[in-house]
Parts: C-alpha cells; sequence; structure tokens
C-alpha cells in the first residue's frame, strides 16, 4: 500500500464494524497507543480487541481525516474522531491528531491524540465519567 491508501484504509478500519480490519493494518507486534484514556496495545490482537471495546461502548464510531502529510516513514493525520457514548445525551466530534510510523507498509506504532474532556462535554458527561460495570 502507498501512503495515502494506508491512511485512507486506517480510517475506513476505524469507521468501519469488522475489529479485525484495524488490526490487520499493524506489525504483528505493533504499537497502539491511545493518548487521551492513557492506554496502549501491543500486537494485533490486542488492537482488534481496542477497536471491538470501542465499538461496545460508542455508536458510531468515525474518524475522518481532514490532512495527512509524509515525512519518510512517519504520517501525520489532522482529522475528526466521531460518535455518541451508549447512554449520554449528546454526540462528539472532536479533532484528532494521530502518528503513524511503518514499517514494511504496515503500520508499527500508532498515536492518537484528543480531548477526553473534549469528548465527556459535547457528550453531556461529567468529566469524571466512567462507563458502567457490564
Amino acid at each position: 500500500m502507498n501512503l495515502d491508501q494506508i491512511v485512507t484504509a486506517w480510517a475506513a478500519a476505524w469507521s468501519g464494524t469488522d475489529p479485525a480490519a484495524l488490526g490487520a493494518l499493524f506489525t504483528p507486534n505493533a504499537t497502539y497507543i491511545d493518548q487521551g484514556i492513557g492506554v496502549a496495545m501491543v500486537g494485533r490482537e490486542q488492537i482488534s480487541g481496542w477497536k471491538a471495546r470501542t465499538d461496545a461502548g460508542i455508536e458510531d464510531v468515525r474518524v475522518t481525516v481532514n490532512h495527512a502529510s509524509y515525512c519518510g516513514d512517519r504520517i501525520t493525520v489532522e482529522g475528526v474522531y466521531a460518535g455518541h457514548i451508549k447512554g449520554a445525551p449528546a454526540p462528539f466530534a472532536v479533532p484528532l491528531a494521530t502518528l503513524l510510523d511503518l514499517e514494511n507498509g504496515e503500520i508499527a506504532r500508532d498515536q492518537d491524540f484528543y480531548s477526553l474532556n473534549t469528548v465527556f462535554t459535547q457528550s453531556g458527561l461529567p468529566a469524571d465519567w466512567t462507563p458502567a460495570a457490564s
């Protein structure tokens, strides 16, 4: 895949409903860091699991790419992360910045940056909200 195809596939996988589609874009030992929540996943299985857990708690997850730039094996993505937290009064759509580091045409490291506080504010939830245990 070329760099534009990687960005398109990454956004489509986040906006889609198949968690394995996201994991398949990564190297076998890739690292995925969600800086908004402060969690990290390692490997395709954990990354696919993160997408599945996200979809279980957020309806209509969408990632829209507004701009991507490339420097060597790093892609910087600017866009919007949107969805509707299940049970929240309103949907959210917040700015997102992502750094994708590549190895041999696959994502080896992904860091997502967004404001969790803004997600909660737009969703109509308190800043200390946590999902109910299932």
